[in-house]
């Protein structure tokens, strides 16, 4: 198994700058999810610099473990973990990256690899989610966001951006709406874009409607809605309030403290995660660099749900095998 290069008395900001001191590899035997960066900001619409994303989130990762007591688990136990590095892209050329960014992706689905991705603006999702339903068919979308990525495309010129990818998966098929839940939305520019996000199938909640729920309430309907099917679980750091999250794009008030996302991320144990990311992370608007050491901490919270989901699997087997 693969695990941390951590070593006792060598200094956490020591070593070359991997996801959480995880080893650099690029085999993909004998691993159970795969950290990757996805360094590509031609999508966004208003600030770029997200392509520096997944090497700020990196940095900010040292001082994090495997271990979550407040889960009362040690990721290491149960998951073998690598940083994979970054994928090959083609700034400015984003239909080009998309066909690539899925081919480098398909053969860490078919070995039932998790990738965990780093992006990156958060049109990048698009292939990633698409390379999952090559491998597993539509999937169920959990989305973390202030933004819908819904809007349905201005022209064909403008054909993909960061605010249009779930617009192309509902109508391409390889989102599965009726399973799919959106949560903390606030940014718009329209008074019919929830309504019309809602007409392609899926559960939209505002964050008026997640704040009047309760972190209790919103992780049981998520589950309600996903049941156990393959989930995609994509978190856009502007889902947090600016104060925790300067360093965005489109950041946008009102949002939610980096304790209420934990703690939303941790209520959702037991659902089937096959891939995620996590994405809009601008080091450059952000010269204290807390939204990516937040950014990195949701990480773990990523890695502590499949070490989760691992563990109940055992103990489920371990109890057919003693009836």
């Amino acid at each position: 198994m693969y695990r941390p290069l951590t070593e006792k008395g060598k200094p956490a900001f020591g070593g070359i700058r991997t996801f959480m001191h995880l080893p650099h590899i690029k085999s993909l035997d004998q691993v159970d999810y795969a950290i990757i960066g996805n360094p590509f900001d031609t999508g966004a619409g208003y600030a770029v610099g997200t392509r520096f994303g997944p090497s700020a989130i990196r940095e900010m990762s040292q001082r994090i473990r495997t271990t979550n007591p407040a889960q009362g688990i040690d990721s290491s136990e149960y998951l073998s973990g690598i940083d994979y590095g970054d994928l090959s892209i083609y700034p400015g050329y984003i239909e080009q990256t998309y066909e690539t960014v899925q081919e480098q992706l398909a053969p860490i689905y078919d070995k039932g690899i998790v990738p965990i991705i780093l992006g990156g603006d958060h049109s990048i999702s698009y292939p990633h989610v698409k390379a999952a339903a090559a491998q597993y068919g539509p999937i169920s979308l959990v989305h973390f966001d202030s933004h819908s990525d819904a809007w349905e495309p201005m022209d064909e010129i403008r054909r993909f951006s960061h605010g249009n990818m779930f617009y192309h998966g509902a109508k391409e098929g390889w989102i599965n709406t009726e399973t799919s839940i959106q949560m903390g939305m606030r940014g718009h520019s329209s008074l019919t874009h929830y309504e019309e996000t809602r007409a392609l199938g899926f559960d939209l909640l505002t964050t008026d409607d997640v704040k009047r729920m309760g972190t209790e309430q919103l992780c049981q309907r998520v589950k309600d809605r996903v049941k156990d099917t393959p989930v995609f679980l994509t978190f856009d750091i502007d889902f947090l309030d600016p104060v925790f999250a300067p360093g965005t794009g489109t950041p946008e008030v009102g949002g939610f403290t980096t304790y209420e996302a934990i703690q939303m991320l941790r209520g959702l144990a037991g659902i089937n995660i096959i891939g995620c990311d996590l994405v809009e992370v601008l080091p450059d608007r952000d010269p204290t660099r807390v939204t990516a050491l937040n950014a990195a901490a949701i990480v773990s919270e990523f890695i502590t749900l499949l070490a989760m989901h691992r563990r109940s699997r055992k103990l489920l087997a371990a109890e057919s095998v003693t009836v």
